[in-house]
């Protein structure tokens, strides 16, 4: 036979998993920045992880164009597979490695809606919040903007304060459910509008408090520190 057997006690080594990450982040890698989602990820289900990365310029060229068609980050390789958005990267290591989604069907299915509905539902009006201040915030109008993009925000966080009520995570178990919505939270803390719901701004400090998300801030705030 032609046939090339491998040897008994061989066993395929994993693929290394590669995420993309800023270079430098605009928030200094103080967990903002979307890898962090991924990372978190990552640690949470114990998969190690190597990061490239790539800067301002970079990642609007056609090397990593070819990663993410919009040029942004993270982008997650492992082997021939090529993913980018971070709420599908974080569903596929939930899929694919147990820690993140129970096992009761039901259960995972209203995980991954928690998943749709921090990217879809919540996170919007909280990123609009962002360009106001930021990148229109020279526009005569963004005076008269603010207090009705926060308005909006304000909205989605009573309702979803409302059905948190004082249970420690969304749905029994942490999943990647609260690892999502909490990463979306996150980036209402320094408007200050988190703490208008103390059980929300409880509910991501419980998130920060779990090792894993410990594990991967330092390893974005390292990335941060050494360039800087």
């Amino acid at each position: 036979s032609n046939l090339v057997r491998p040897r008994k006690g061989i066993r395929r080594q994993p693929m290394t998993i590669v995420i993309t990450a800023f270079e430098l982040s605009p928030d200094g890698g103080k967990g903002l920045a979307r890898d962090t989602r991924v990372r978190w990820a990552l640690e949470e289900v114990g998969q190690p992880y190597e990061v490239r990365p790539i800067s301002f310029e970079a990642k609007k060229q056609a090397g990593h164009l070819k990663f993410h068609p919009f040029g942004l980050i993270p982008t997650y390789e492992e082997g021939d597979l090529v993913l980018f958005e971070s709420g599908a990267i974080v569903l596929h290591i939930a899929e694919k490695h147990p820690g993140l989604f129970p096992e009761d069907p039901d259960v995972r299915a209203r995980a991954i809606t928690w998943m749709f509905a921090a990217v879809s539902t919540v996170e919007p009006p909280i990123l609009e919040l962002a360009t106001v201040k930021f990148a229109e915030g020279d526009k005569p109008w963004a005076a008269e903007r603010m207090p009705l993009v926060r308005g909006r925000i304000v909205d989605r966080l009573t309702l979803l304060s409302d059905r948190l009520g004082d249970s420690e995570w969304l749905d029994g178990e942490f999943s990647a459910g609260d690892l999502m919505m909490i990463s979306v939270l996150l980036r209402t803390r320094s408007s200050g509008i988190l703490d208008e719901f103390p059980n929300l701004a409880a509910y991501v400090a419980r998130g920060e408090e779990r090792p894993a998300y410990k594990r991967a801030f330092a390893a974005q705030l390292k990335i941060n520190a050494t360039v800087q």
